[in-house]
């Protein structure tokens, strides 16, 4: 039969095909949806995943979604990566698999409809929205599973009725076993098994890397217990890539935002990008999204920080290219289209040393700005009012009624927002510096307010670049630009690197409140030799070596822990051995001693867990058994039966109880946290 052949089948079918074959671990979490979607009566509504970056949030979803579909649910997958965080979004996303009416219940062709959403940290400012207006629309057998970084939110348990249809589960790594299966089914040799599943603790993006490095013949030896494990395992996997230019491919999937079959063609010269394409896909660590691919962004920071501070020059030609690209894509772009290609273009700005930048990265790409309405006119009034006091309000006010177009506003989830001497500071410092001609035009951003933050990085000042980049290009005989800001002094050098430099003696005050006014005629530097400009500027700075990052938490997996635990009770009187147990950098032992705890935190966690078990007088023998074992240990076990007056199978089920009883408490702990 044609058509059936290797050739014709898409990449992205064998991908997944891949995946599945190779997926591991995690069955409490798959058989718990599936009996969940099987059952006649449903118990609860919601699965809340969450775990850190790498732990497999988003290929477990992968995995449910088939599930699901097996079972015959209509599957709505959402990820809060592509979506801005507003109830519009969320519901057109939706919108396009199921029935979305304007207010009341939505309902799916079929009887069974399952909701998943990845990213939901991102969804965090409409986050009581999603659990007290979407999920109630949704219908009574509907399942909704959550994956997100942090936990819920305390409003979640908080509500009693939820608190009976929520149910939470923390990601941990995988076991030991678990490990070792997905290595045999990888084809990773097998004498390499055990050094892998030691140094990576089971992370799963750890362990995916180290199996990448190692079938490609790269060297799988590091420290268990390296703070920034997965920085190092990208440096390896570097090391071993097929070629050149498969390098840089990466080099340009870390710097942009997001990759495209287009844009490698054009930065890396190919008649042909595909093959190139279709490599960075299958890299366990790069996902496929609607617009294209992009890394996990653990991997994407150290690929970016290594080429920069390894081979700026290299750095810089790549930067350009990519950023080049993105510019001729903004003349063939309009409305909110030209927006997203804006913020890519302010995307791969974001890690140079050049940028003091006041950006709020973590809602970057995720909130616009778009034209204000009529109805807004009080809400924009009061919002001046709030921050900048009577005066300022009223000029807002005249302004409105002069130039209703020029106000431009970043909704909130709820669908709200928040003679001048700034226009005439502005005229009067073009007027004296370089005058515009008849038929140039002058602009001014004239109140820039975030309903929280002010002027502080926040969603409303990320969409103020985007604004003003696109009025740059859409402006015909642009002359002046004018931006408006309070405390002007703390932003003189991020807009000096901008070309935007403050505008001398042209600060003016409204009420009590000095304003400063920052600069940029296009008449001598026009918008693409100021684009060129600002590239170079920020590039201009000597880079440093990569920072030595934060210690990550270790997640381990329950029988890790478990085994953590006893070798930690077994070397209680070695700090040397101690400084090297993986409960070092687990929540268990960070949540007291702060990032670096020090041994003796471990050793006060240590002896809370053994004096919680001396609280109840029932397990007094098995504490003097521990406290004979492992606080005041004699020279053997059978001396210490001896000691307690024991026979020796008695004290090591009294000690066996013991340690079940500590590691549980732990346990309980590295999960929940310190119950104060």
């Amino acid at each position: 039969m044609e058509g059936t052949g290797p050739s014709s089948i898409p990449l992205g079918d064998l991908l997944n095909s891949r995946r599945r074959r190779t997926y591991v671990g995690r069955e409490g979490e798959r058989e718990l949806v599936r009996a969940r979607l099987e059952s006649a009566d449903p118990q609860w509504s919601v699965l809340y995943l969450h775990g850190p970056g790498g732990i497999g949030k988003t290929a477990l979803l992968d995995m449910l979604a088939e599930i699901a579909e097996d079972l015959g649910a209509t599957v709505v997958r959402l990820d809060g990566r592509d979506l801005s965080p507003s109830p519009s979004a969320v519901l057109a996303a939706l919108s396009d698999a199921v029935e979305v009416p304007d207010t009341g219940a939505i309902t799916s062709a079929q009887e069974q409809l399952c909701v998943l959403v990845d990213s939901y940290e991102v969804l965090g400012p409409i986050d009581e929205w999603m659990r007290t207006r979407l999920l109630p629309r949704l219908p009574a057998t509907a399942l909704t599973v959550i994956a997100a970084r942090t936990p819920p939110s305390p409003q979640w348990r908080a509500d009693a009725a939820w608190s009976e249809l929520l149910r939470v589960v923390s990601l941990r790594n995988l076991t030991p076993t678990e490990c070792r299966e997905f290595l045999r089914a990888v084809a990773v040799p097998t004498q390499l098994h055990e050094r892998i599943c030691q140094v990576t603790h089971g992370h799963p993006l750890a362990l995916s890397l180290l199996a990448d490095v190692a079938s490609r013949g790269g060297e799988v030896a590091a420290d268990p217990l390296t703070p920034d494990l997965i920085g190092v395992l990208m440096q390896r996997f570097i090391e071993v890539v097929p070629s050149p230019v498969h390098r840089r491919a990466l080099e340009v999937c870390a710097l942009a935002r997001v990759t495209t079959e287009s844009l490698l063609r054009d930065v890396l010269e190919l008649d042909d990008a595909h093959q190139v394409f279709a490599w960075l896909r299958q890299l366990s660590f790069v996902e496929a999204g609607p617009e294209g691919l992009f890394p996990h962004d653990l991997a994407r920071d150290v690929v970016d920080a290594d080429l920069r501070w390894r081979d700026l020059d290299s750095y810089t030609e790549v930067f350009h290219r990519v950023w080049r690209h993105l510019r001729r894509r903004l003349t063939s772009r309009s409305g909110r289209e030209q927006q997203r290609v804006i913020f890519d273009l302010k995307f791969v700005f974001r890690n140079l040393p050049g940028v003091l930048s006041p950006v709020d990265w973590e809602s970057w790409g995720h909130h616009y700005p778009e034209p204000a309405r009529a109805e807004d006119r009080d809400t924009i009034v009061e919002l001046v009012r709030s921050h900048e006091g009577a005066e300022s309000a009223e000029i807002a006010a005249a302004w409105f009624r002069r130039q209703p177009e020029g106000f431009y506003i970043v909704r909130r989830p709820d669908g709200t927002i928040a003679a001048d001497p700034g226009a005439a500071a502005a005229w009067d410092f073009a007027r004296t510096q370089s005058p515009p001609r008849e038929g140039e035009t002058i602009t001014q951003t004239r109140f820039v307010i975030d309903a929280t933050a002010y002027q502080d990085p926040s969603p409303t000042l990320n969409a103020i670049p985007i604004m003003t980049m696109q009025r740059y290009l859409c402006t015909p005989r642009l002359s002046w630009d004018f931006l408006t800001l309070a405390e002007p002094d703390r932003w003189n050098e991020y807009f000096a690197v901008a070309d935007l430099p403050r505008a001398g003696g042209a600060d003016f005050e409204v009420g009590a409140r000095r304003y400063g006014l920052f600069s940029h005629d296009f008449r001598r530097v026009p918008v693409d030799a100021w684009f060129e400009q600002v590239a170079d500027r920020a590039l201009s700075e000597n880079p440093a070596a990569p920072k030595r990052p934060a210690p990550q938490l270790l997640v381990l997996s329950q029988p890790e822990f478990e085994q953590a635990v006893r070798q930690a009770l077994h070397d209680w009187r070695r700090p040397d051995l101690l400084r090297r147990n993986p409960l070092m950098r687990t929540r268990v032992v960070c949540d007291r001693g702060g990032a670096e705890p020090d041994v003796a935190e471990l050793d006060t966690v240590l002896r809370d867990a053994v004096d919680a078990l001396a609280d109840d007088p029932r397990d007094d023998k098995m504490v003097r058994a521990v406290d004979r074992t492992y606080l005041r240990p004699a020279a053997t076990q059978e001396a210490a039966a001896r000691i307690l007056g024991l026979p020796f199978s008695t004290y090591r089920r009294h000690l066996t109880q013991g340690v079940a009883q500590i590691v549980s408490w732990l346990w309980d702990r590295e999960i929940y946290g310190r119950q104060e």
